[in-house]
């Protein structure tokens, strides 16, 4: 039996711990969720005052301009105007590359490193169906992570969790009715990403592994998802299934050298570079970005930091391959986010939603185990 097997076998793991342990869970929780708030506050006064001056630094320079720059040659600002106006060179037949590398140079955006310049793909099927083709695509996928999660679920949990994650699923899917959406890669490869974490079953996996590609395919930060796969398939001593994950590695890391080669020569000596990826902001970053991309975003963000927590508990505490793979992967995106984002890559944060807000339908079975367990008593999901 591999260690996985074990885990499996556990059950609800919250429902088993240690009276001691339990009641060290929560003095934790409690502590993290009081700190979340002067966390999740200092890094978005930061993000906003960022933005506040470059603001004004924006129009002190279009002040500066105004005689000389007509009004035709005016760009609209930020990432998604960026990636609007690639779609529509791409689209009008010119290259990818040509497109991408001349309006990220003439809007003072970094191509060095080449991760700087995104991966074609969503250009090339923007170009083929449109940016709100792929948003009604990205819409088909919310209905079915629906489908996957309800089917995912029936018989792990009770029915009142599962029609909440179901709710919550579809809450956290709403980003796709913004007109924009077709735009945004890490949209995109957040819907497949929680695709393939539902679609998984051990005798059936390559659906999922083909709903990781499709994320891959778009935004390299897919790859910790994949990585962790790898790695539960390894302890599961499940070969064939590492195999397949291996080999979608080696195809991905083939088709980011031929990214890195195209982006290097349509590369010119003045390009700008980016800041690097060392911020070390720490987790107030992205318990700020999951109050921001959320149905959070309706609160306070001194309630909905601690709030933001919560899923956590959740994916702790439904146990299982399924809790414990959601678990390390939301917790390690975090990680990443709060070691080498800078306030205005937030965005990572996405890549895994709408999966990640699915573990708040959990929390509160989990917080009661953990309560019943620091009382001494058993609880009734044991």
């Amino acid at each position: 039996m591999t260690l996985l097997d074990r885990w499996e076998a556990l059950g609800r793991p919250l429902a088993h711990l240690p009276r001691w342990a339990a009641g060290l869970v929560l003095v934790l929780l409690a502590a993290a969720m009081v700190w979340s708030v002067s966390a999740a506050n200092a890094v978005d006064a930061a993000e906003r005052g960022r933005i506040a001056a470059k603001a004004q630094a924006d129009a002190k320079t279009a002040s500066a301009t105004a005689a000389t720059k007509p009004k035709s040659a005016d760009k609209g600002k930020g990432d998604l105007a960026l990636y609007d106006r690639i779609a529509a060179r791409v689209a009008a037949g010119e290259g990818y590359y040509a497109a991408a590398m001349d309006e990220q140079r003439s809007s003072n955006y970094p191509t060095r490193p080449f991760v700087a310049v995104r991966q074609p793909t969503l250009a090339w099927l923007q170009a083929l169906i449109g940016v709100g083709g792929v948003r009604y695509l990205e819409m088909g996928l919310v209905l079915a992570c629906l489908w996957a999660a309800n089917s995912r679920l029936t018989g792990q949990v009770a029915v009142p969790e599962r029609l909440a994650a179901l709710l919550v699923l579809m809450l956290g899917g709403a980003a796709v009715i913004v007109p924009s959406a077709g735009l945004i890669h890490e949209l995109w490869a957040g819907l497949w990403l929680t695709l393939a974490l539902l679609l998984y079953r051990p005798e059936r996996w390559w659906p999922a592994l083909l709903a990781a590609a499709a994320a891959l395919a778009v935004r390299e930060l897919a790859v910790p998802f994949v990585m962790l796969w790898l790695v539960f398939a390894l302890a599961g001593q499940r070969w064939r299934e590492a195999a397949g994950i291996a080999g979608l590695l080696v195809l991905f890391a083939g088709g980011m050298a031929l990214h890195a080669l195209a982006v290097e020569a349509g590369r010119l000596p003045g390009d700008p570079a980016s800041q690097g990826w060392d911020a070390m902001i720490g987790y107030g970053l992205p318990l700020m970005a999951l109050a921001r991309l959320t149905g959070l975003l309706l609160l306070p963000l001194s309630l909905a930091a601690p709030l933001a927590i919560l899923p956590l508990v959740g994916w702790a505490a439904i146990g299982g391959r399924l809790g414990l793979f959601a678990l390390l992967w939301c917790g390690g995106m975090f990680t990443m986010t709060a070691l080498f984002a800078r306030p205005e890559n937030f965005y990572w944060t996405q890549l895994v939603l709408p999966a990640y807000g699915i573990g708040m339908a959990f929390a509160p079975r989990g917080i009661g185990e953990l309560v019943a367990r620091a009382a001494g008593k058993v609880p009734l999901s044991s």
